[in-house]
């Protein structure tokens, strides 16, 4: 029997009359990754709570309003849910076939931000807005494309059974497309995102079975254009004064190194159990800059204490242990390179995130996944769980 009662969705199994399909073993909802759902969707909601804290006493950013951040971060969580399940709906084979199209569009906005419609803000020129309080970051939507289309150059032959790993020529195209974005990114400067895109393709080589000569020779040359760009003074001042700061934390402590300084008062001042939410003296007394993005893992450790900020800690860990059972599980290795570089950007960029408010990693601008204020940080790490999930409900269920 067909009609009303009975759906199919292509890739999830065969239509199942009313509610039986919703139980049955290859429904769409027994076969997502719930732990990884629940662990993203509490980090959200729990970042919603500290950005709450981090804002709801700052009349200059709120514009009046005390709930303008708290309502804002929830739509943002309830748009970046949405994505997930278009991007499920989809499928990450279909989009597959579409990365010329996104890869073309990602580029183009990026170009954006060169041209004036580009806006500068905390000394970046990565973002572009629109009015009405609305504005984007295209830089992380290209954190995706270069994932979905280094994965679709090094899986091509593989997948199609020509070759075991991918050889050298397949590798270098691969490389050369993401090579591009990332040289456009350098111009904006953003140098935070610039390290989360190397560190993706660095997850990406090694989860594709590319030769290992391929990951130390761009070590090799990471490290030989660090020290390149230091000596040909590329950086900005600012970026060079950040460097300068974590390296001697008492180098200006009211100026460059101020934002680590009150970070780490801040953390250290939560103890165990932390001061209570909203009664954190730091965040109160509004001495963390930037405190609802960049630093909004001092609130959980001031008023949280190290039980709170653990727990973000193990939240996190859940998303990435999950991400990682789902590249070892699939077996395509397109769905396996994709699952790697998501786990190589969340995990550089929730290490490097918490790392620079310990004072233990440079500052250099990156939200914390799931936690921070920001739409298109969360619209694009959503995204990134939808594609995590389309690999697992696609998989043959004998995987």
């Amino acid at each position: 029997m067909t009609g009303v009662n009975s759906f199919s969705v292509s890739g999830y199994g065969p239509a199942r009359p009313g509610w039986t399909r919703v139980f049955a073993r290859d429904s769409l909802a027994r076969r997502l990754d719930w732990p990884m759902l629940l662990a993203a969707v509490a980090l959200s909601l729990l970042g919603s709570v500290l950005v709450y804290s981090a804002t709801r006493n700052r009349t200059e950013i709120n514009q009046g309003d005390q709930y303008y951040f708290l309502v804002r971060h929830l739509m943002n969580t309830g748009i970046g849910l949405a994505l997930m399940i278009g991007t499920i709906w989809v499928g990450h084979r279909q989009l597959r076939n579409a990365v010329p199209i996104l890869y073309g569009l990602s580029l183009l906005g990026i170009l954006a931000v060169l041209t004036p419609l580009g806006a500068t803000i905390n000394g970046s020129r990565n973002w572009i807005v629109f009015g009405g309080g609305f504005s984007l970051q295209p830089a992380e939507f290209v954190k995706i494309t270069i994932i979905l289309g280094m994965a679709m150059i090094l899986a091509a032959r593989v997948d199609a059974g020509d070759k075991k790993y991918p050889d050298h020529r397949t590798v270098l195209q691969s490389l050369g497309l993401a090579a591009v974005p990332i040289l456009v990114v350098l111009l904006m400067p953003d140098l935070g995102t610039v390290l989360v895109m190397v560190t993706i393709i660095l997850g990406v080589l090694l989860a594709s079975g590319a030769s290992n000569r391929w990951v130390f020779g761009l070590l090799t040359a990471g490290v030989i254009g660090c020290v390149a760009i230091w000596q040909l003074h590329i950086l900005d001042e600012y970026q060079i004064a950040r460097f300068a700061a974590f390296a001697n934390p008492s180098l200006d402590p009211s100026g460059v190194g101020y934002n680590t300084n009150q970070a780490r008062i801040a953390i250290g001042s939560g103890g165990l159990t932390g001061a209570g939410l909203f009664h954190g003296s730091q965040t109160t007394g509004q001495f963390v800059p930037e405190q609802q993005t960049d630093f909004v893992f001092t609130v959980a450790g001031e008023e949280l204490g190290f039980v709170g900020a653990g727990l973000i800690i193990v939240l996190l860990g859940v998303v990435m242990w999950r991400a990682c059972r789902i590249a070892r599980e699939t077996t395509e290795l397109y769905g396996t390179i994709v699952a790697a570089g998501i786990v190589a950007w969340f995990a550089f960029q929730a290490f490097e995130n918490i790392g620079m408010t310990l004072g233990i990693m440079p500052v250099t601008g990156l939200p914390l996944p799931f936690v921070s204020y920001g739409g298109s940080s969360m619209f694009a790490v959503w995204v990134a769980v939808g594609l995590l999930q389309s690999i697992r409900v696609q998989r043959p269920m004998s995987a």
